[in-house]
């Protein structure tokens, strides 16, 4: 997992772009649906329009809050799909949300073995990487190797968590709040946060003093 490949994009209309696998197969059921009639295009397109409306700083902004109130915390590892509700977070699919806590003795990571399951209402769409069969597998079976290859070195006396999501089960990870934050404001907060940290596959520095952190 050394090489984390991305699509190249055409964004000088070069005509060189080409589509990935997963955005073939994305058209092709696309078209296939509609000539079926089983969807309109215009479902389709709220669809995308919805996924789009979805991103990292939602999920940064339930880290930042429950760094900041304890209450909402033990609500949001109660229940992470009601806590999302309250900050004005729907989910637009039947899925449960698990948020799991990074302390001084576990580490989290997420996966999904089997597709590409992804807590998309909380942090959108998910990155080529996890979806890839090497993500997949290794995360199981040589977790702190693989962390490894992201530069996050987990201590051995630290244990390694893997949650494998499913078509009914999404999991989130609440990072661990970086030192030095204590007088930091919600959307300070949220702006340390990054997508990266919320899968497991790193962590958040420590900030070694507010006063030498450009706000």
């Amino acid at each position: 997992m050394a090489n984390h490949e991305h699509e190249h994009v055409d964004t000088e209309g070069s005509g060189d772009y080409t589509p990935g696998y997963y955005e073939i197969l994305e058209r092709s059921l696309a078209e296939l649906l509609v000539e079926k009639g089983r969807i309109r295009a215009d479902e389709i397109r709220r669809e995308i329009e919805v996924l789009d409306s979805r991103n990292p700083a939602l999920g940064a902004r339930l880290v930042a809050r429950a760094w900041s109130d304890a209450n909402f915390k033990n609500r949001l590892l109660a229940n992470g799909r009601k806590a999302c509700e309250e900050l004005g977070i729907t989910s637009y699919e039947d899925t449960e949300l698990i948020v799991l806590e990074n302390t001084e003795t576990v580490h989290n990571l997420v996966v999904c073995t089997l597709c590409s399951c992804y807590p998309r209402a909380v942090l959108g769409l998910p990155p080529d990487w996890y979806k890839l069969k090497p993500y997949r597998a290794r995360a199981v079976k040589e977790p702190r190797t693989l962390l490894r290859e992201f530069g996050t070195i987990i201590p051995d006396d630290t244990a390694i968590h893997v949650s494998d999501a499913t078509a009914q089960v999404r999991y989130l990870v609440l990072p661990q709040r970086p030192a030095g934050t204590e007088d930091f404001t919600e959307d300070e907060l949220a702006s340390l946060v990054t997508r990266d940290s919320m899968i497991g596959v790193v962590q958040l520095g420590s900030i070694p003093s507010p006063s030498e952190v450009v706000r």
